[in-house]
C-alpha cells in the first residue's frame, strides 16, 4: 500500500522540469482524487491510499506529465472569488480577464437596470460574474460553440443567474438578428480570440495542445474580431453605450486606431494589468 507522503513524492519527481509547480500540482491533483483539501493531505501524510485511488492518481498524474492543464483535469478554475467549471474544448479563465471584468464594474452603477452582452462566452466567466454583480441586469451571453454555451449555462446555474442570462449560439453579433435589440445594449464586453493563427503552435503545451483553438485564433494579425466588433457595435449600443475590450501584448494601440478611424466611439481609455501590460480598451459609443 502507498501513502500520501509516498504517492505526492512519486508525482512531484515525475513533474519536475515538465511543470512550472510540481508540488502544487501533485497536491492540488491527489485533493482532487480523494475529495479532501491540501491541508488534509498534510496532516493525514501516513494515510494509506487504496489501489483504486492510487491507480487514479497515477493516471491524473500522467495527464499532467503529458501537459493537459490542472483546471481541465479538476473542472475547475477560480474567477471574480467565485468557482467556474471548466473541461477541454472551453477556454480557462484567466486572471488578466478579471481587469476587463472589473473595468465594466467600476465604470457602471449597479443599483440600475442594464442590457449586456458579452461575446464570446467561453466557460462564462465574464457573463456570471457581470449577472452576480448588476442583480437587475440581463446578459446575452453568445459563443460560436454549442460545448461552450452548455458549460456556460452550467455556470449560471450554479450561481443562481440563469434566469438572467440569454445563452445564444452563434457568431458574433449573428444570433441577435432575432431579437429586438438593435440600439438597446447598455454594455458590450468581450475577451475575443486575440492570438495571431501562426503564434499559436508555439504557445506553452497546456494551451497549444489542449485549449480550444476556436477561442484562440484570432486571424493572421491576432486583431480580425476586433475590427468586426468595433465595425458592427454601435448598430447594438445606445447611445452613450459602454464598450470594454481584453486585448492581447501590443495590440492596444491597434484597437484604439479601429475606434477612432470608425468615428462612433468616444472618451477611448486604455486599463493596464497589475503587470503594467495594456489589457483592456474601452470607450462609449456617440451616434
Amino acid at each position: 500500500m502507498v501513502t500520501i507522503s509516498k504517492a505526492l513524492n512519486e508525482a512531484v519527481e515525475k513533474l519536475k522540469g515538465k511543470v512550472f509547480t510540481p508540488i502544487l500540482d501533485s497536491e492540488v491533483l491527489l485533493s482532487k482524487i480523494l475529495n479532501k483539501d491540501r491541508l488534509y493531505l498534510i496532516v493525514n501524510k501516513e494515510e494509506q491510499l487504496t489501489e483504486e485511488e492510487y491507480k487514479k492518481y497515477k493516471e491524473i498524474i500522467d495527464k499532467r506529465f503529458q501537459g493537459m492543464p490542472v483546471q481541465y483535469l479538476t473542472n475547475n478554475q477560480e474567477f471574480m472569488g467565485l468557482d467556474f467549471y471548466v473541461e477541454e474544448g472551453v477556454l480557462i479563465p484567466r486572471s488578466d480577464t478579471e481587469i476587463l471584468v472589473e473595468k465594466v464594474i467600476n465604470h457602471i452603477d449597479n443599483t440600475k437596470e442594464y442590457n449586456i452582452l458579452d461575446i464570446g462566452t467561453g466557460s462564462g466567466a465574464i457573463a456570471v460574474s457581470l449577472a452576480k454583480y448588476f442583480v437587475n441586469s440581463t446578459v446575452y451571453s453568445i459563443d460560436i460553440s454549442k460545448k461552450a454555451i452548455g458549460i456556460g449555462r452550467k455556470n449560471a446555474d450554479r450561481h443562481g443567474v440563469l434566469s438572467r442570462i440569454k445563452f445564444l449560439e452563434g457568431s458574433l453579433f449573428e444570433p441577435l438578428e432575432e431579437i429586438d435589440i438593435k440600439g438597446k445594449i447598455d454594455i458590450l464586453v468581450s475577451n475575443p480570440p486575440y492570438i495571431p493563427s501562426e503564434e499559436i503552435e508555439k504557445l506553452q503545451i497546456e494551451v497549444s495542445k489542449y485549449e480550444p483553438r476556436l477561442a484562440l485564433d484570432g486571424g493572421k494579425d491576432g486583431l480580425y474580431f476586433y475590427r468586426k466588433i468595433i465595425d458592427k457595435a454601435p448598430k447594438y449600443l445606445r447611445h452613450n453605450g459602454f464598450i470594454a475590450l481584453e486585448v492581447g501584448h501590443n495590440q492596444a494601440g491597434k484597437v484604439v486606431e479601429f475606434m477612432r478611424k470608425n468615428g462612433c466611439y468616444k472618451d477611448i481609455e486604455i486599463t493596464k494589468d497589475l503587470a503594467g501590460i495594456e489589457r483592456v480598451v474601452s470607450a462609449h459609443i456617440q451616434l
